[in-house]
């Protein structure tokens, strides 16, 4: 069977195990914004990671040679933080005879971070050891805590040492 083929299905078979594995976030009464009286939504700073918790879809600006301009994102509850979120990653690879990842990042990377003030941090990890990239985002205020933007920063052992921000806008995926 195809390698390519193999890779797809198990991305798909991945992020539908998410879905199904977390799908009770969404309807728990703990993970809803709290809203103060007469205002549409929550302030961004009242924002906590409960309310970030599922499935985003991310979309970066000029996104460096060897990382596609698209990812899947998962937010959950932190195992030892209850308070902070972990999560992963999910590039598709890149298309074409010989195509890979940017050297230092996986298709799939872990996620550990936390939302405080408004502000969203994350690192990511492709090896589960070193930080390969860095997230700094603001939830849009507007937004009920569905959208956040930002920078993504490459500090993988491969970056330049003057790598460039990536500007990235996530947005949380329906039924979450």
């Amino acid at each position: 069977m195809n390698q390519g083929i193999i890779r797809n299905f198990a991305i798909l078979f991945i992020a539908a195990c998410a879905h199904i594995n977390w799908a009770t976030a969404q309807n728990n009464t703990k993970n809803s914004p709290k809203k103060a009286p007469g205002t549409v939504c929550p302030a961004a700073e009242d924002i906590k990671a409960a309310q970030l918790y599922g499935m985003w879809q991310v979309v970066f600006t000029n996104p460096p040679s060897g990382l596609p301009p698209k990812a899947t994102m998962l937010l959950e509850k932190h195992e030892e933080f209850s308070d902070s979120l972990q999560g992963v990653v999910m590039r598709p690879m890149p298309a074409g005879r010989g195509a890979s990842l940017k050297k230092g990042h996986a298709v799939k990377a872990a996620l550990a971070g936390d939302v405080e003030d408004g502000f969203v941090i994350l690192d990511e990890s492709s090896d589960n050891v070193s930080i390969s990239g860095t997230w700094n985002g603001q939830l849009l205020e507007s937004s009920c805590g569905r959208e956040v933007t930002g920078q993504w920063k490459d500090t993988s052992a491969s970056a330049a040492a003057d790598a460039p921000d990536i500007a990235f806008v996530m947005k949380k995926l329906s039924g979450w």
